[in-house]
């Protein structure tokens, strides 16, 4: 494996999609990792171009009833969870795991959102042992990646076949709500008789993995940054309520904050805080297999001879870490990403400016699609997180570190968990 460790040189990289591609390992890795046959597959013909296409109800105009989606589904989780007088009510601080907190949140807010709920039903039952499930199977995660047999990881193929059961379509028929990606998904499956069942719902498994699994330490990173800088949170948080238009007497949580996909893109000091949180977390590896014997042209005066079959990585961490591009790289910096009160876009290195300074969600063909919704979504859970609540960080903890074992998949998970606080704010909609 070859690693480009330059990010001048990043471009050159990229715009080789012909030569150097993706899907050849995410084909191979992805089918083994969540349990159905490869979609390239003469049995299957245009099916993997299909669900290629299918992403695209992740983004545009399908992206406005997603957020409006999500938006609904975390006040129901806050409202019901976290915001009635069984818990707490107004004044009284609670204390939680921080991570445990963002995870039962996003979790069932995005699962709600992309695959809907059960008919009769706000929410769905046996979320809790569904979310303990998923991350039994999360935790073995970097070790399926790796291709380590299934069959040599414990009980990992049992956790992994009960949480593709829960995706069967006799099951998933029954649930109202649904996304139109996923509808339209699951509309594409049934047309390929070789497609069993299990192989449908490991399929749709596979997407709830893609939905949270880089998302949920990411929004934990995000909050634990903003609420280990009170400065930061303030003005974060004055910003969110002059967006709203919010007033400062009680709220009774009984009404959904209203907050549009415009008014999302106003909050560029939350959204810089994101960017930040995702520069100091994400250990991403961008791999490309060579198609064919080429000479790869790195500048004007540099290239190398690449051979069908080798890989080609980028590791956009050592960019993110390096003290040319981001002053005190190791410090957190809501600002960072700010300008003149717009997100800022130029970075350098050498004195040339990079068009790729900031990559958390890969690179080229392999861009996450899901990367605008999963931005909102942050941007959603922290904006009713800070209108609602008062946020601390109990004393005495040691700063929160990055749990290596998951380099080059996404997002870091911490090394252990943060204990916070919390409390009801006194506000309101004007």
């Amino acid at each position: 494996m070859t690693f480009i460790m330059d990010p001048l040189l990043y471009p050159n990289i990229i715009k080789h999609g012909r030569q150097l591609d993706f899907h050849e390992f995410s084909g191979k890795v992805a089918p083994v990792t969540f349990g159905y046959p490869p979609v390239v597959d003469r049995k299957f013909p245009g099916l993997q171009e299909r669900i290629s296409r299918s992403f695209q109800l992740l983004q545009g105009d399908s992206l406005q009833a997603l957020t409006e989606s999500m938006m609904g589904n975390l006040m129901l989780v806050f409202r019901q969870d976290f915001l009635g007088e069984r818990r707490g009510g107004a004044g009284g601080w609670r204390s939680a795991d921080m991570y445990e907190f963002c995870s039962s949140v996003m979790f069932e807010a995005t699962f709600l959102t992309m695959y809907g709920r059960p008919a009769g039903a706000r929410r769905h039952s046996g979320m809790g042992a569904l979310r303990e499930d998923f991350l039994r199977f999360d935790n073995m995660f970097p070790l399926l990646i790796a291709q380590i047999p299934i069959w040599l990881l414990g009980r990992t193929a049992a956790v992994r076949q009960k949480l593709i059961g829960y995706f069967l379509p006799h099951r998933m028929s029954r649930w109202s709500d649904m996304s139109q990606f996923i509808r339209t998904r699951a509309e594409l499956f049934e047309q390929y008789d070789a497609l069993r069942d299990v192989d449908k719902a490991a399929h749709h498994f596979a997407i709830l993995w893609a939905s949270v699994g880089n998302t949920v330490p990411a929004t934990f990173w995000a909050m634990y940054h903003l609420v280990s800088h009170p400065e930061a949170l303030q003005v974060v948080r004055r910003e969110i309520q002059d967006v709203l238009g919010l007033g400062g007497v009680e709220a009774s949580g009984d009404r959904d904050v209203p907050l549009s996909g415009e008014q999302l893109e106003k909050l560029v000091c939350l959204e810089s805080a994101i960017r930040e949180s995702l520069r100091l977390s994400s250990a991403s590896m961008n791999i490309r297999v060579a198609q064919e014997d080429f000479g790869l042209r790195l500048d004007g005066e540099r290239s190398v001879a690449v051979r069908k079959g080798d890989f080609i990585a980028l590791y956009p961490q050592s960019m993110h870490m390096d003290p040319e591009i981001y002053e005190e790289p190791q410090s957190f910096r809501f600002d960072r990403f700010l300008q003149d009160g717009r997100l800022k876009t130029d970075f350098y290195k050498d004195g040339q400016r990079l068009k790729n300074y900031l990559m958390p969600f890969g690179s080229g063909s392999s861009k996450c699609p899901g990367r605008f919704f999963a931005v909102n979504e942050i941007k959603q859970f922290l904006s009713l997180l800070l209108l609602f609540f008062d946020l601390q960080l109990e004393e005495g903890q040691p700063r929160a570190s990055l749990d290596p074992s998951r380099a080059g998949l996404g997002i870091l998970l911490p090394a252990t968990d943060v204990r916070f606080r919390y409390r009801r704010r006194r506000l309101q909609t004007a």
